[in-house]
């Protein structure tokens, strides 16, 4: 049996290991090797690609830590550490993540002197210009090659706006960059955008749309952070007040969420039939939600407009509106316990934001005869003026105190679909169209 086994065996690592062992010297603080097999750490393992990068991307060597000394290396655990590749796991946000085109610079390094001056001194000359209105056409915006459903300025980044569009892609604007004005383009949809709004902590972007989802984007890094899938086309999207880690969403079937942006989950659901919302807003206290929905399919005006106790997800009032219409477009006012919504009956009502959130008989903002009918509407800042969109393509500004009709801006030959008031300069707009156009007016 001996003969049979050293004609047919070879030398194990172990018995080579026990020959050289005992030619080296063993310290007295000696500890003996671990017998288990060390496994060799691949840093690619897992790892799940979108956009490979190219072989000309250089990594630095990876940093492998030398043996204790007097610790004897085996011949296996040798081979296992010249094993290792050289060019370490790289970032795995450049792998993970798709990164959008870099246009222009999203730094306010080229924006005019003048108007950075207005940006620092917000709170001076703001006030001086409340009751400006805007008259002309400034800066025009070329970017989108199919219609703009909405534009939204940044709260933190004044000189930045992000409008949204139906050819699936979100445009950020440097509006008064002297070289170029599209900073960045953003196409991680995969169908038409419904809407946009600029979180207010820092340089994101919360978007929605017809692929059932809505998406926060980092805009510096050009990167897609989170994901809300749903199983409904997702129209409008908003966020809470005083916590912009929560925002709501609305959608096709008529679901109304409240969504963590941390972890992905939702928060609350508030349901109350099928009919698709059309818009939401929060009340100043942030303790309710406003919803308007499309009821003309069923020929009732319930649930037109429902106001939510956002904790405790119920209706306080689901006939705020009785009338037999839609509106697609519900505001609070900037600081007064009212909100408007507005109608496709040709006219803007007003309701009390306060229970049990009566309508206003006895006043509302006309139409004039205008050839349209209004779409989206937005209060100013300091809330005297109540400024609309309509199909006509024009802009129109209302007194709030006395609703009557103070100026009119011929601004697009298709209808004008939103209007956002810049936070800082009250007399600056910006405003979009069905044929692709955005517009700043001062």
């Amino acid at each position: 049996m001996d003969l049979l086994c050293n004609a047919y065996s070879n030398a194990s690592d172990n018995e080579e290991e026990e020959e050289e062992s005992a030619k080296q010297p063993r310290p007295e603080n000696f500890t003996p090797p671990n017998s288990k097999r060390l496994k060799p750490v691949n840093p690619f393992t897992h790892t799940k690609t979108q956009n490979p990068l190219s072989g000309s991307t250089q990594f630095p060597a990876r940093h492998i830590e030398a043996p204790v000394p007097g610790r004897y290396v085996s011949k296996r655990e040798r081979a296992l550490l010249g094993s290792q590749p050289t060019a370490p796991d790289p970032n795995p946000d450049a792998l993970l993540l798709t990164t959008s085109p870099v246009f222009g610079s999203i730094s306010d390094s080229d924006v005019p002197r003048d108007i950075k001056s207005l940006f620092r001194n917000k709170a001076k000359k703001g006030r001086a210009q409340l009751g400006q209105m805007p008259q002309r056409m400034s800066v025009p915006l070329s970017r989108h090659t199919k219609a703009v459903n909405a534009v939204h300025w940044s709260p933190t980044h004044a000189h930045l706006l992000a409008s949204a569009s139906m050819d699936q892609t979100i445009c950020i604007w440097n509006v008064w960059s002297s070289d170029q004005k599209v900073a960045r383009v953003l196409n991680f949809h995969n169908a038409a955008i419904k809407d946009v709004k600029w979180s207010g902590q820092g340089l994101f972007v919360l978007s929605c749309g017809y692929d059932s989802s809505s998406k926060l984007v980092d805009v510096e890094r050009g990167i897609e952070t989170q994901v809300y899938k749903e199983d409904q086309v997702v129209s409008v999207v908003k966020f809470h007040p005083d916590n912009f880690n929560l925002f709501v969403s609305g959608g096709s079937k008529g679901g109304l969420r409240l969504w963590d942006v941390r972890n992905g989950k939702v928060v609350h659901e508030y349901i109350r039939g099928h009919d698709p919302i059309l818009d939401v807003e929060f009340t100043m206290n942030g303790k309710q939600i406003i919803s308007s929905s499309d009821v003309s399919g069923r020929n009732l005006s319930e649930n037109s407009i429902v106001v939510w106790d956002v904790s405790r997800q119920v209706p306080l009032s689901n006939q705020v509106y009785v009338e037999a219409y839609t509106c697609p477009c519900v505001r609070c006012h900037t600081f007064e316990p009212f909100f408007v919504a507005q109608s496709n009956g040709n006219y803007i009502a007003i309701f009390s934001s306060i229970p049990p959130f009566k309508l206003n008989k006895y006043k509302r903002y006309e139409s004039h005869g205008v050839s349209g009918f209004p779409i989206k509407c937005v209060f100013s800042v300091d809330g005297e003026k109540l400024i609309s969109g309509s199909s006509d393509g024009s802009i129109y500004f209302y007194d709030y105190r006395s609703s009557e009709l103070v100026r009119k801006i011929k601004a697009y030959e298709q209808a004008c679909i939103d209007i956002a008031i810049h936070p800082s300069i009250p007399n600056v707009i910006a405003s979009c169209s069905w044929n692709g156009e955005v517009s700043v007016f001062e």
